[in-house]
């Protein structure tokens, strides 16, 4: 049975979603970057507990989050800015070559969401992209990703953040990542998997 996130928040921490009990909050590192951060979530990811990207945003400072696809809402492409200086971290992006960029766009939502929303906002499919090496197979997951290079949306940032400033950036999100899936897990009785929710 999937478990889902009260509407209401009852019993749970109004920053990281995870039940009162297990709150991370007091753990979460702050992580300075050179680079900025937008993340483009997709409205059916936004109140699930296991949400990476809430998570990501408590750690980086420079870290914001914009809602892609709710109802009657229809999506801002300004936020796009002109797209300079800009890269889009997905897999099928035009690789980017030149210097570093000065703000990295992720998309956050399932392996489909995430693809559909590239392909209807013409900014996105403009920006030079970022790819990033598959994890590790024997990386702990909270959901089953679709195909053997699927990430969380926490891993991808740190393994992008490594790429452009250092693994010292990354290696505090990644542990950031493992509490996360032990608090998780632990708040539902489980060890292992936890399928998609």
């Amino acid at each position: 049975m999937r478990s889902r996130t009260p509407e209401d928040l009852a019993g749970r921490c109004a920053r990281c979603y995870l039940p009162a009990a297990w709150c991370l909050c007091a753990q979460v590192p702050v992580v300075p970057t050179r680079t900025e951060l937008l993340v483009i979530r997709h409205n059916k990811e936004a109140e699930k507990s296991t949400n990476t990207a809430r998570i990501a945003a408590l750690a980086l400072p420079r870290c914001s989050i914009v809602s892609y696809g709710a109802p009657g809402q229809p999506f801002d492409a300004s936020v796009l800015g002109d797209g300079s200086d800009t890269w889009l971290l997905f897999p099928d992006a035009p690789e980017a070559e030149g210097p570093l960029p000065r703000r990295l766009v992720i998309i956050d939502g399932s392996w489909a969401q995430a693809r559909r929303m590239v392909q209807r906002v013409p900014g996105l499919r403009r920006l030079p992209g970022m790819r990033l090496p598959p994890p590790s197979p024997d990386s702990r997951r909270l959901r089953r990703p679709p195909h053997p290079d699927g990430m969380s949306t926490l891993e991808a940032m740190a393994g992008a953040l490594a790429r452009l400033e250092g693994e010292d950036v990354a290696k505090p999100l990644l542990a950031l990542h493992e509490l996360m899936i032990e608090r998780v897990l632990a708040s539902r009785g489980r060890l292992g998997w936890v399928d998609y929710l």
